[in-house]
Order: C-alpha cells, then sequence, then structure tokens
C-alpha cells in the first residue's frame, strides 16, 4: 500500500484534510500573524506576498494537509508530509503552524498525533526539521519522544536541527497521548 501523502485525519479536536486552493484566505488570516513566525527562520511568513509563495509551494508539494477546528469547522492551521522515503522508511513531518489562540500544547499534540500514527503505518521514522531558534517546536517535537540527531545546512546557507523519532521513542515520550500507541509500519 503506498503512503497516502494527504490523508483525511479526524481527532477529538481538529480535522486534517488535504489543502485546496480555495483555502488561501481562512490559512492567510492565521498566516498574516507576525507572532506565528517570531521564531521561525523565515520569519516574513507573516506577509502576503511571502505566504502566497509558502502556500502555492504547499499546494504543490502533495502532502499539504489544513487544519480545522471540529466544533465550528475554522481553518486554524496547516502542516504537511514531506520527502517520503520507501528505501530509507521515513518520511518527514514539517512546516507547522496554528494559529495563537490554539498554542498550549493539546490542538499541536493532536495534529502529531494524526499524523504520527498515519505515518507509522508506512514508515519506521519520522524526521522533524526544525529552526535552531524556534525552541518552541524543538521543545514540542522532544515531547513527542524525538531525539536530536545534529544539523544540516540548506542551499541558502540556514543552518537547521534534525529529529528522529520512532514508534518506540514516541510510545515512551513525555506527552503519551490518551496512553495509546502508535502502530508500526506494515
Amino acid at each position: 500500500m503506498p503512503f497516502d501523502l494527504q490523508p483525511t485525519l479526524t481527532g477529538d479536536l481538529l480535522e486534517l484534510r488535504p489543502l485546496r486552493p480555495e483555502d488561501y484566505d481562512a490559512l492567510y488570516a492565521v498566516a498574516s500573524d507576525p507572532l506565528v513566525w517570531e521564531q521561525h527562520p523565515y520569519r516574513e511568513r507573516y506577509r502576503e506576498e511571502v505566504f502566497r509563495r509558502l502556500f502555492q509551494e504547499s499546494l504543490e508539494s502533495g502532502g499539504a494537509l489544513i487544519a480545522t477546528d471540529r466544533k465550528d469547522g475554522r481553518v486554524i492551521g496547516s502542516s504537511r508530509f514531506h520527502g517520503y522515503d520507501e528505501g530509507r522508511s521515513e518520511v518527514e513531518i514539517g512546516w507547522s503552524y496554528l494559529a495563537r489562540e490554539y498554542w498550549g500544547g493539546r490542538y499541536n499534540r493532536e495534529m502529531k498525533r494524526l499524523m504520527l500514527h498515519h505515518a507509522f503505518r508506512f514508515v519506521e521514522s519520522v524526521l522533524f526539521i526544525v529552526g535552531p531558534e524556534n525552541y518552541r517546536s524543538q521543545r514540542a517535537v522532544e515531547k513527542l519522544g524525538a531525539v536530536r540527531e545534529g544539523t544540516f545546512t540548506e542551499p541558502d546557507g540556514l543552518v537547521q536541527v534534525v529529529y528522529r523519532l520512532t514508534p518506540e521513542l514516541y510510545a515512551a515520550s513525555e506527552y503519551p497521548i490518551s496512553g495509546d500507541q502508535p502502530p508500526h509500519a506494515a
């Protein structure tokens, strides 16, 4: 069974579904807050001309998901599967952001839990690539059990921090979610 990079995933708090062109306005309403990007290496993403490029790249990636609040259907953020490598049995989860009123853990943990459970049906490890000054995201992936592997430098000179998560690390994490365990890759 091939890895579905754009599934629809439903949890108690939110739903993730494939990003569509008509989601632009609602997602830009989330992304237009400069504080969403304050620790991100690309801090200008709140500017519409910069966000427009990110949105187009997200659509073209084939792995972008939009997050909606299950209470009212409101768009609250986005995330993406990227770089699936069947031979290495890994995929990256990244490009994640949420509206500030959804910060604080519960929504981000559920978004990651849904994506991890889906990913671990196909792969043995998930990568998270995080900016070196994005301490919120680093703490969040560490709470999921991800282990820092090192750094690498992007072609534009930007240094990124690499974290890896396996089903075993996730099961032993600081924040197990409802005590559930992710399935192992098939």
